[in-house]
């Protein structure tokens, strides 16, 4: 059975949270505060945490950062928040995902479904172009000068890095976007996202070398692993 930490103050969304959780299976420890999650750490093992991104003594940020150095478990951002700069921030200190309150039962649950299925799969580090990813701190590099992508353009990255062999379609790109956002994007909307990733990633955006268009079928990755 699956251990879930829960890292939220607010009483009446952890308690409607832990009957959800419960009643999928899950087993669930609960802190309401930065320092009562550290505390957690140190005394229990768990197998993913939910956080909270606004504590009344700190800040998920901080226990998210407690928690890799600890155990190194999947964690998901709970936040109200819509600033877009809090997400990437969480992301980049190793985050596997976020959902914005207040979220849909199910597409929680799918959420933490997929967190635990990547715990045994070994981070990737991806180098091709002058173009570094790690995966596992979420980090972009770019001719060793760090990039700042927004959450939704460090996934359609991810998309990339994760299918190195592949032709994607455009359809699967809006599939996995829509996961992540759990708003409709359009294939307008992909368009812009992966004009602003070239001119981000690219050395020339107008002759991509990372990003290849595969006219009448999507995008695949260039360099040694493009066939």
């Amino acid at each position: 059975m699956k251990k879930i930490f829960l890292v939220e103050d607010d009483k009446t969304i952890s308690k409607n949270l832990i009957l959800l959780l419960q009643s999928e299976g899950f087993t669930v420890s609960h802190a309401a505060t930065q320092a009562e999650a550290v505390r957690m750490l140190t005394e229990y093992k768990f197998d993913m945490a939910l956080v909270d991104i606004s504590l009344p003594d700190g800040n998920g940020f901080a226990v998210c950062t407690e928690i890799k150095q600890m155990q190194n478990i999947p964690v998901i951002f709970l936040t109200a928040s819509g600033d877009e700069a809090s997400v990437v921030t969480g992301l980049n200190m190793g985050a596997d995902d976020y959902i914005t309150k207040p979220f849909r039962p199910r597409e929680l649950i799918a959420r933490i479904g997929a967190a635990l299925r990547k715990t045994d799969r070994l981070p990737i580090i991806f180098d091709r172009n002058g173009l570094s990813v790690d995966t596992a701190s979420g980090i972009v590099k770019k001719n060793g000068q760090e990039v700042f992508l927004s959450a939704l353009e460090y996934r359609l990255l991810l998309v990339f890095v994760n299918n190195p062999k592949n032709i994607i379609t455009r359809d699967k790109l809006l599939d996995e976007l829509w996961d992540v956002t759990g708003e409709f994007v359009s294939n307008n909307t992909l368009t812009v996202y992966i004009k602003r990733l070239r001119e981000k990633i690219e050395d020339d955006p107008s002759k991509p070398q990372i990003i290849l268009t595969v006219h009448g079928t999507g995008y695949r990755l260039g360099g040694s692993y493009a066939s």
